[in-house]
């Protein structure tokens, strides 16, 4: 593909297209107004934009299921060794940026996938958002598994597995819910099991991703893209809010059970830091969606308002559970002053006949 590539941009122009082909794009809408443009393609092109297509999805598959073990892995060593020599950190950080590299890559396809009809252009402010947003996130999550796995080695591996064969499983779950047919449409050429397999492998990517990251194209096997059209704010209001709680429970994990041999790192200041970092790509990703999103115009609700009406929900389910709580502790109270009730008539009664008795003997 690269020298292909690479043949068809040297020789492009020398030669005009025997064979052209016209798409058509609408505009971002302005004023509520979104104007249709035709556009020319040749051949040669058309096969640059495959090849674009297919190297940025290479990128996606070698930054996670490559550069983020990687990452992990010599930062585990780096932590074990208690030294960080310069060709290790060099390698570190170009293995931060290919991972990086591969989230915006993925970020924009996602964006390309779901608004195909429209002539996306991304400002330099959204890879920005982008670049800081992923940065912070994919540190901060990696730099938690590390300091829990050096602990707690054996639960490490239960944490990874869990998230993996949750995300591995959940768009499985969501197509046998939807009852939808089999895709056939993903390849002519491709039987049923080889078809399986492929699914089986996009599913891998898909939750290899979500391992470090939240994956901006969320797969939908009912769709005939594989990739779900629609901007589900509550899915990601739900991961981020569970993602940020598993890695304060997991950081107090490595505080509760750290050895001596981090006598000389301030704990409560890394914990402190580790969840702010975090925090802050959450903060970029507010920004991005909220203000430097190339489609915000076509958003039928902005993400603030997803996140204003997902805390209302929790606020209503904690009120709820709350108030089963206090109504249980009653209805347990209720037999005991019942029975105190009772006791105190019952006396007042004696009391009473005691006094009657009395006055009728003094009689």
């Amino acid at each position: 593909r690269g020298v292909e590539a690479l043949y068809i941009y040297f020789r492009a122009g020398r030669v005009e297209d025997p064979y052209v082909s016209i798409t058509k794009k609408r505009q971002m809408p302005k004023d509520g107004y979104s104007e249709e443009v035709e556009k020319e393609v040749g051949q040669a092109e058309g096969k640059l934009h495959t090849h674009r297509s297919a190297f940025s999805r290479a990128s996606v598959i070698q930054a996670f299921l490559g550069s983020a073990p990687q990452l992990t892995l010599q930062l585990y060593i780096c932590v074990l060794q208690q030294e960080v020599t310069v060709a290790r950190s060099i390698f570190m950080v170009l293995s931060l940026l290919s991972i990086v590299y591969g989230a915006l890559r993925c970020n924009i396809l996602a964006i390309k996938i779901k608004y195909d009809d429209y002539s996306v252009r991304v400002k330099p402010a959204a890879y920005l958002c982008i670049f800081m947003w992923r940065s912070f996130e994919i540190a901060t999550r990696v730099t938690v598994l590390v300091l829990f796995g050096s602990v707690l080695q054996i639960w490490v591996f239960v944490v990874v597995l869990l998230n993996f064969l949750g995300f591995f499983l959940y768009p499985w779950i969501l197509f046998w819910l939807s009852k939808s047919p089999f895709p056939e449409n993903i390849e002519k050429e491709l039987s049923r099991l080889g078809t399986t397999i492929v699914l089986c492998l996009l599913t891998f990517l898909y939750a290899g991703i979500n391992m470090f990251c939240w994956s901006a194209a969320q797969v939908e096997l009912s769709d005939p893209d594989l990739i779900s059209k629609s901007q589900n704010w509550y899915r990601m209001t739900v991961y981020y809010i569970v993602r940020l709680m598993e890695n304060a429970f997991l950081l107090l994990m490595w505080y509760i059970y750290r050895t001596d041999f981090y006598l000389y790192v301030c704990a409560p200041m890394l914990f402190l830091q580790l969840l702010i970092g975090y925090c802050m790509g959450i903060f970029f990703m507010l920004v991005f969606y909220q203000f430097c999103h190339p489609c915000k115009k076509l958003f039928s609700s902005s993400i603030t308002e997803a996140l204003l009406s997902s805390f209302k929900i929790l606020y209503f389910i904690c009120q709820h559970h709350r108030s089963t709580l206090l109504t249980g502790k009653v209805a347990m109270k209720s037999p005991e002053n019942t029975d105190e009730a009772r006791g105190s008539s019952k006396t007042l009664d004696s009391q009473n006949r005691n006094i009657h008795q009395s006055v009728s003997s003094n009689a």
